[in-house]
This record gives structure tokens, sequence and C-alpha cells, in this order.
């Protein structure tokens, strides 16, 4: 896991989450990669974003029911209306693991938002807010 920096979204799968040979389905993870995402993209966009592209997705390893599933998200690229952000994808694993405990990375995906207006069209992402000091 990054070291001190905080996930962005953290869960625990549940069996209903499993595919037929018993891992987590991947589309929980891509699910849930979409929402770690979309926060800080919203953050930065200050309101209201859509997801248009997902340019990459690489799965590494499983995640198992009772895994704690970490989701680490950053923004790497603002342009006029959209946001490019990196999400990686941790696993602690749980108590089913020969290792409880041994943190994994699991997944790696970099997703594209635009910023959107009340009326769905887009919109341009503000300037960075500058803090004073």
């Amino acid at each position: 896991m990054p070291e001190h920096e905080q996930p962005t979204l953290r869960l625990v799968p549940l069996p209903a989450d499993t595919n037929a040979g018993g891992d987590i389905f991947g589309g929980w993870i891509m699910a849930n990669v979409d929402i770690a995402g979309s926060i800080p993209a919203a953050r930065r966009a200050g309101g209201r974003i859509v997801t248009v592209a997902v340019n990459a997705f690489h799965f590494k390893k499983p995640v198992f029911v009772s895994d704690l599933v970490s989701f680490y998200a950053n923004v790497v690229r603002v342009g006029k209306t959209s946001i490019t952000v990196d999400v990686k994808v941790y696993a602690e694993r749980g108590w089913h693991s020969k290792n409880p405990g041994e943190v994994v990375m699991v997944t790696e995906a970099t997703l594209t938002y635009v910023a959107i207006d009340s009326q769905g069209r887009k919109r341009p992402v503000p300037p960075e807010a500058k803090t004073g000091g």
C-alpha cells in the first residue's frame, strides 16, 4: 500500500460478490475502481463528472472473500474538461489465506472523467484552488 497515503475507498467483499470459481468477480472490482476514481475527479472538478474512458485496467492477482480491499486514487492529469485518475488496488489477505495480513497489489487502472453541468453538457474544469501561505 502507498506509504503515508489514505485509501480513497475500503471494502470487504462478500460471498455474493464471487464468480463461478469462487474468486471475487472482476466486475465488482471494476465497479469499485470507478467509484474510487470518481471521488478525487469530482473533488477536482468541483462538481458532477461522468466516466468517459477506461484507459487501462490490469488484474494482477485474485481477490477473495474476507480480504480487506483498499483503493488508492490520484489525479494524474487535468485537461480543459477532463480529469485522468490512476487507481491502485491492494488486498490485505483475510483469514482464508496462508498468510493472513499479507498485503498484495491486485489491480491497477487508469480512468478518464469529464466534468459536466446540470444539463449533462461538458464544462471546463475550474483552475486548481490556491492555498494561502
